[in-house]
């Protein structure tokens, strides 16, 4: 006989409260946690490229303006650690709502495995805080897409993607390729093409501008064993992707993670995880589904790895494919998988009276990864920015001139001492209000992928050269020149800029103005297309919502949390 039941989310969501608490540690202190991707400032303000409208490639949109949106109503900090912390908040609920168990322990043996594993540890480091959000919701979208096809599942499934869909492109596409996996297992054509559908509106915002943009949409195939997935672990390659870890970016992995020692007893958690996933788990309408997209994006974020050429073919027939270079963040629907089934297991161990074991499956994320704690064993740390930026913010505003202003040094990454040589994406293009040009090429292992936006492009060979730059930066409508290197880069940015006038000469921070910069206007995406994707994208989100109450048990859990099991 069925049992219907109703997973409560008051206990699974303070528990994730506190894994985000645990996890921040220092960098929940007063200033902004910046590290890789992750960047953060004070004052953000919506301008043309925060909408992606000036050519540039729209990555960043729209969860640019979902934290200067939050950041209007918050404090600029705070606003970064509500986000942060929303991320275990959500993780923890939408995986215990998955366990078909009335027992407590066991739906929060799912939520903490999920909250706190390798795949959070290394992209947290990696500063991809909107990838995590698509992630956190990713269980909550397993369940909306299963039932896609049913009375109202359209709008419920709207509102699962939405965490997604503030993360933008990559998150949205790791939610759309499992939500399409899961209803085309289903077989049930109707709940495909809502998938489809729902996907296709949310994606507007960052659609629009991406396609329209001159240059298309960028993909570069020579860069796919640079982002291919990397061994973290002694298992290799694949078996590091099977532990959820794999990422390509040595420096963002774990402190003292990836030992023989603990990698093994992780390892055996996994596959305990696996059997009694399917072993045990119900058979619910997204069991099935949900093991078809663990193995879809398993094999997805393999693929750099064990057959770059193929991806590298894929990426010259439609750019589009470059998302999968990153192949190891497409692991996110196995994470779901290893979650559930590490909760089915402990609910099997809680019929048996095995408490022990029960409470072991509970506390094993954390004894097996406990460098995540802490703010990563200390690097995640807030920091303020120096007054050397706020100086030079002040002069750039309060000028009336057009013109826009060039980065040096010519790199898209920076360590500086006041974010205690933490490597960071250069926040200067988000602090300031005014066009920021600089170098958007990224190198890794020697791999350089070419600059996207295309006043960058322009200007590569000749800030390159090592010449003089300042009458070339004057006919390409460049105003202020910003040095935010100093120590390293001041000396040939002075000899470069002869002629430019120094408004500012600070320790953090050096600021050029040249007189006369001509009137160059940016490549635009039509700013008509690009507010009818956002109006689509809204009404959408408003017409999902109608008729719910929004908190945090209902809309957007309610489906998920009210199932019936045999």
């Amino acid at each position: 006989m069925a049992t219907a039941w109703r997973a409560g989310w008051p206990v699974p969501a303070a528990t994730g409260l506190a894994l985000g608490l645990l996890a921040l540690g220092p960098g929940l202190a007063p200033g902004f946690v910046l590290s890789y991707d992750m960047v953060f400032v004070p004052d953000p303000a919506f301008t043309a490229v925060t909408f992606g409208a000036v050519g540039t490639v729209p990555r960043h949109v729209p969860s640019d303006a979902f934290a200067a949106a939050l950041a209007a109503v918050l404090p600029d900090d705070a606003a970064q650690k509500l986000i942060l912390l929303a991320v275990f908040v959500m993780a923890c609920t939408s995986a215990a709502s998955l366990v078909p168990s009335r027992r407590t322990l066991p739906r929060l043996a799912a939520g903490v495995c999920y909250a706190w594993n390798p795949f959070v540890a290394e992209r947290l480091l990696l500063g991809q805080w909107a990838l995590l959000l698509g992630y956190a919701a990713l269980p909550w979208v397993v369940a909306a897409a299963a039932d896609a096809d049913a009375r109202g599942g359209g709008r419920r499934l709207v509102r699962a993607l939405l965490p997604a869909a503030v993360g933008g492109f990559a998150a949205l596409t790791v939610s759309g390729v499992t939500a399409l996996t899961v209803a085309a297992v289903r077989g049930r054509a109707a709940a495909v093409r809502r998938v489809a559908a729902a996907l296709a509106v949310l994606s507007l915002p960052w659609l629009v501008p991406g396609l329209l943009r001159s240059g298309g949409v960028p993909g570069d195939g020579g860069a796919v064993e640079a982002f291919a997935a990397r061994a973290d672990t002694p298992f290799g390659t694949l078996g590091s992707l099977l532990l959820l870890g794999g990422v390509w970016n040595g420096e963002t992995v774990p402190t003292a993670y990836g030992n023989a020692i603990t990698a093994g007893l992780w390892l055996a958690v996994v596959l305990a995880a696996l059997f009694a996933y399917g072993r045990w788990c119900a058979d619910g309408p997204w069991k099935r589904g949900l093991a078809g997209a663990a193995a879809v994006g398993f094999a997805v974020a393999a693929l750099g790895a064990v057959a770059a050429p193929v991806l590298r073919g894929l990426i010259g027939l439609w750019s589009g494919f470059a998302v999968f270079r990153d192949g190891q963040q497409f692991v996110a629907p196995l994470a779901v998988v290893v979650a559930v089934g590490l909760g089915v297991a402990a609910d099997r161990a809680a019929q048996a009276r095995l408490g022990m074991v029960t409470a072991g499956a509970v506390l094993a994320p954390l004894v097996l990864l406990p460098s995540l704690a802490w703010g990563a064993a200390g690097q995640l740390r807030a920091v303020h920015y120096p007054a050397d930026w706020k100086r030079a913010r002040d002069i750039v505003h309060a000028d009336d001139a057009a013109g826009a202003v060039l980065l040096l040094p010519w790199a898209a990454y920076r360590s500086p001492e006041w974010n205690h040589g933490r490597r960071v994406l250069d926040p200067l293009p988000r602090y300031l209000h005014r066009r920021v040009i600089m170098n958007d090429a990224v190198t890794v292992d020697g791999t350089t992928v070419a600059p996207e936006d295309p006043r960058a492009v322009r200007l590569d060979a000749l800030v390159r050269s090592g010449a003089t730059l300042t009458q070339a930066l004057r006919r390409e409508g460049v105003r202020y020149v910003a040095v935010d290197d100093p120590a390293n880069a001041g000396a040939d940015a002075a000899r470069r800029l002869a002629g430019a006038e120094t408004v500012l000469e600070g320790r953090d921070l050096v600021l050029y103005r040249i007189q006369g910069a001509a009137q160059v206007r940016d490549e635009r995406v039509p700013p008509a297309a690009v507010v009818v994707a956002w109006l689509i994208t809204s009404v959408a989100i408003v017409w999902s919502c109608l008729g719910s109450r929004i908190t945090l048990g209902t809309p957007l859990l309610a489906r998920n949390l009210r199932r019936r099991v045999d």
